[in-house]
């Protein structure tokens, strides 16, 4: 299914919002977060991820939530279709991942324990 171009594939527990098909991580980084809604959150993260990483030419995000008990398991990354600065991009995603402004806007706008 896509929306605006994005793919997104839900397998149970699993979301995942990717620009491309299939679905690879040249690069990630792993974070937890609590309950919320899945596509939000998906959504919300992958808009900063963007606008973090827009320099990196031949990007395509990809972002995947996994409900694991009482938190969510969120991979974020993606592809990258040319040589590429990888722990650059990895310590930028981090970064990002673990700003607690970005959290906690992230996490109310995704509902904040009210969807799952």
């Amino acid at each position: 299914m896509t929306r605006d171009n994005w793919h997104i594939l839900r397998d149970g527990p699993v979301l995942t919002l990717a620009r491309r098909l299939p679905v690879r991580f040249d690069f990630c980084v792993d974070t937890q977060f609590p309950v919320c809604g899945r596509l939000r959150l998906a959504r919300q993260i992958r808009q900063d991820m963007w606008r973090s990483l827009q320099t990196l030419n031949g990007f395509a995000p990809v972002i995947r939530v996994e409900r694991a008990g009482d938190r969510l398991q969120v991979r974020a990354g993606g592809q990258v279709d040319r040589a590429f600065p990888r722990q650059k991009s990895e310590d930028m995603l981090s970064a990002l991942l673990s700003d607690p402004a970005y959290r906690a806007r992230w996490v109310a706008y995704a509902g904040g324990g009210r969807h799952a």
